[in-house]
């Protein structure tokens, strides 16, 4: 059985059989959130506290420079975790359990569970300067769904790469909140919605499980026009929009 318990913002429990996976883990109050010259505000907090949660074997961390995606009680909770799978950038900044996992390359839990780290673009074309690195991932074992978790990616290209290796998936989990900040102008750091029908389509995604589309004031787009895009591109049936601490089963 796997199943995605949806907890708020960009964090998740995967359980992927007997093994437990959380992606981004966020688990402080609504507030401002300084990031550089910037501030990003959270407007609600999560839906189950980091003791609720409780351990995990695996944390599926897209980065750590951003407080949206890795917060203060979310960082004393990944530094806890036996393993974090993120990007190298992380691990030097972080230390500790956190294994840099590059583009392609996989790790093998001891559940059979493979984990493979996959590109992320967090944001338009030549703005890694910018926003720093991300990673994605792939989640296999013998028998069970393949799971694509996106991270915070802007690319539909980077979304093509991926299905050119692992297509067609299972589950596509996708940071689909349309985010902007003044650091790229009017460009999209995460998939739009339209974007995320999209992304489905060129995964054969069955089943679709966004994540990151609300509780922060930076995005611009959220469950309403998730249904609407889904409606248009023909994909509602695939679509879930879990409620926090909603949980689906596949």
């Amino acid at each position: 059985m796997t199943s995605i318990r949806y907890l708020g913002g960009p964090t998740a429990l995967i359980e992927f059989g007997t093994t437990r996976l959380l992606t981004d883990p966020t688990f402080d109050a609504p507030g401002s959130y300084p990031v550089g010259a910037r501030t990003l505000v959270k407007t609600a907090g999560p839906s189950l506290t980091a003791a609720e949660v409780g351990a995990v074997d695996a944390v599926l961390l897209s980065h750590d420079q951003h407080p949206d995606n890795l917060d203060a009680a979310g960082r004393a909770y990944a530094l806890d975790a036996p393993l974090v799978l993120s990007t190298a950038s992380a691990g030097e900044r972080l230390g500790g359990p956190v294994r840099a996992l590059a583009n392609w390359d996989s790790y093998r839990l001891e559940d059979g569970v493979r984990i493979t780290g996959v590109p992320a673009q967090h944001g338009p074309d030549g703005s890694e300067h910018l926003v720093g690195e991300v990673t994605g991932f792939v989640i296999e074992g013998e028998g069970r769904p393949t799971v694509y978790v996106s991270g915070d990616n802007a690319s539909l290209d980077v979304v093509r790469r991926i299905a050119d290796r692992f297509g067609p998936v299972d589950v596509a989990v996708l940071f689909a909140g349309g985010a902007r900040t003044p650091l790229v102008g009017d460009a999209y750091l995460t998939l739009t919605s339209d974007d995320a029908a999209t992304a489905a389509r060129i995964l054969g995604a069955r089943h679709v499980v966004p994540l990151h589309f609300e509780h922060w004031a930076h995005f611009t787009q959220g469950p309403g026009t998730l249904e609407t895009a889904f409606a248009r591109a023909g994909l509602t049936d695939g679509l879930h929009l879990l409620e926090p601490g909603g949980r689906i089963g596949f």
